[in-house]
């Protein structure tokens, strides 16, 4: 009788994987990839007086696909981000691979059309020691999944990638506003995402839907900077929250700096348009600090543009 257990399997641990995007390596360091299945509507619908309720399969969309990576070697993505941010819209093809311990492939997860729908920057801290990663969400049309693709190897460079990831850090940063020439001396900005919406249509006979990009939508930028460099900030506060300085007279230009782990270098920046101060407020203060006073401050964006000449991306 032969045995339920079946012996050659063996478990393989999830750290071993790559992500490529139009047949090339995604980046020398991918932190993490998920997602990207599909999953399909239910149709709960009562027969007639009975209890009983009849259940059936509808539509079927996919899950969207998410990945964290850092800047070194991901010159593709960037340039995706860039031309999305302009409304160049581009879709592409990838393919998610998971391989053994031994790096031999076991499922590759293939997807097709697929735009970007998120970005997502870290929060900056100039006190942080941690490397920097970018994670972004794209939306395919189509997914296919083949298990035990071939005997071949993945080609992750782990290692040595994230070796490479290094020259990006949280702490390594730079706020730019125009007429406030203090604000590089922000310690801090809070996470943000820029979004892309995507609309998906069902046609005719057809399960899966096709989708399309529609608006795209900037982030509020918070983050704090010390007492002793606000004055021109409170300034601003004073002219355009209190007093209510009409737009677009008081709105700004800026950009935030991404810096190589010595300050030498702008790695790639984002440059910000139309912006304006939302709110300025100090900082809880508490009996016997000794910490540094802050002001938090909230900036609103109309439009952002990556721009990545440091990287060679333009």
């Amino acid at each position: 009788m032969p045995s339920i257990w079946n012996t050659d399997k063996t478990s393989f641990t999830a750290g071993h994987f790559e992500l490529s995007i139009d047949g090339h390596p995604t980046t020398a360091y991918l932190k993490s990839v998920d997602g990207g299945y599909v999953k399909q509507a239910l149709v709960d619908e009562g027969v007639g007086g009975d209890l009983h309720r009849a259940k059936h399969a509808s539509v079927a969309e996919i899950d969207p696909i998410s990945f964290e990576f850092g800047i070194a070697g991901a010159n593709n993505v960037l340039k995706w981000i860039q031309q999305s941010w302009s409304k160049e819209w581009s879709r592409r093809n990838g393919v998610i691979t998971h391989a053994d311990f031994n790096l031999n492939k076991q499922i590759e997860h293939e997807f097709y059309e697929a735009l970007i729908t998120e970005t997502t920057f870290p929060t900056l801290d100039g006190a942080s020691k941690d490397a920097a990663y970018l994670k972004v969400k794209v939306q395919p049309e189509k997914v296919i999944t083949k298990v035990n693709p071939s005997s071949q190897k993945i080609g992750q460079a782990t290692g040595n990638g994230q070796s490479k990831q290094k020259m990006w850090m949280c702490s390594g940063f730079r706020l730019n506003i125009q007429d406030i020439d203090e604000m590089k001396f922000a310690n801090k900005i809070d996470s943000f995402t820029i979004k892309q919406g995507v609309k998906k249509l069902y046609v005719g006979s057809e399960r899966y839907p096709t989708i399309e990009p529609t608006k795209i939508e900037f982030p509020h930028i918070t983050g704090t900077i010390a007492v002793s460099y606000a004055d021109k900030l409170f300034k601003w506060y004073e002219d355009y929250v209190v007093k209510g300085k009409r737009d677009p007279k008081a709105q700004r230009t800026g950009s935030i700096e991404f810096l190589s782990t010595d300050r030498s270098k702008t790695l790639f920046e984002i440059d910000l348009y139309e912006v304006g101060l939302i709110s300025l407020s100090v900082m809880q203060s508490t009996a016997n600090s000794d910490q540094i006073k802050r002001v938090k401050f909230e900036l609103y964006v109309g439009r952002m543009d990556l721009d990545g000449k440091g990287l060679g991306l333009d």
